[in-house]
């Protein structure tokens, strides 16, 4: 057996990334019920914000709503808050349905013995929402990089998951869209990675990491269930 493990990256792999056109909407009607100007509420979420989210710098969303409305001199009242928080987590709720062939494809990589672990980016509703996902029971080792307080590409991101799931770097294969610089920190890991690129998010095109999918000479795929034969051509979903 070549790999023990697979570790995954959530967005844009196992489930898709958020569409740019819906998120803005959703920023938008979030900017209003809390009464600040949208474009700069959208400028600050998106930007400066992003790493610090990640970082679990923030312990609750309303937290998180305040400090950017005090930036932009607005101060709402609780229930615009709470009416905020709760039109963030129902979308982000939303956004944790699997793509078609993830739960089979996992299924499978659990039925023949393999780990399966994950590492994402993402701010603190993610892990609130984990274990009401149809994706908590399949994954060994879920590591959230708000909880954990590490952004990949962090090599002690990578090294937090070897140490969980018992498996050395080389024995375990990365799959990812290529955000934060992933693939080049699970290589340096010493992992092999695996670009995934759905053509469905090729049309949104791939943001802020566009160069490492561009840049990326390692394997690639398009769908989850090809990882499939990338640790053993026998299985299939």
């Amino acid at each position: 057996m070549k790999y023990e493990a697979v570790i995954f990256d959530l967005f844009g792999t196992l489930v898709d990334n958020f569409p740019p056109i819906a998120f803005r909407q959703l920023l938008t009607q979030i900017a209003d019920v809390l009464q600040a100007p949208a474009e700069e509420f959208i400028h600050i979420w998106n930007g400066e914000l992003w790493p610090r989210r990640v970082r679990g710098e923030f312990a609750t969303m309303h937290e998180t709503f305040r400090y950017v409305c005090a930036r932009l001199g607005v101060e709402p009242g609780e229930e615009q808050l709470e009416q905020a928080a709760r039109m963030r987590y129902d979308y982000s709720r939303r956004s944790l349905v699997p793509r078609v062939d993830t739960v089979e494809t996992l299924r499978c990589l659990k039925e023949a013995g393999y780990a399966r672990a994950l590492i994402s980016d993402c701010s603190m509703e993610i892990p609130q929402l984990w274990e009401s996902s149809a994706l908590a029971p399949l994954i060994d080792v879920p590591i959230f990089s708000c909880v954990v307080k590490l952004k990949k590409p962090d090599p002690h991101i990578y090294a937090l998951a070897f140490e969980r799931l018992g498996i050395p770097a080389e024995r375990c294969l990365y799959v990812g869209d290529g955000g934060s610089r992933e693939l080049t920190g699970a290589t340096d890991a010493g992992m092999q990675a695996v670009l995934i690129c759905a053509p469905h998010e090729k049309e949104k095109g791939h943001g802020e990491h566009q160069q490492e999918v561009d840049g990326w000479q390692g394997p690639r795929i398009e769908t989850v269930k090809e990882v499939l034969a990338l640790v053993d051509e026998t299985l299939e979903v």
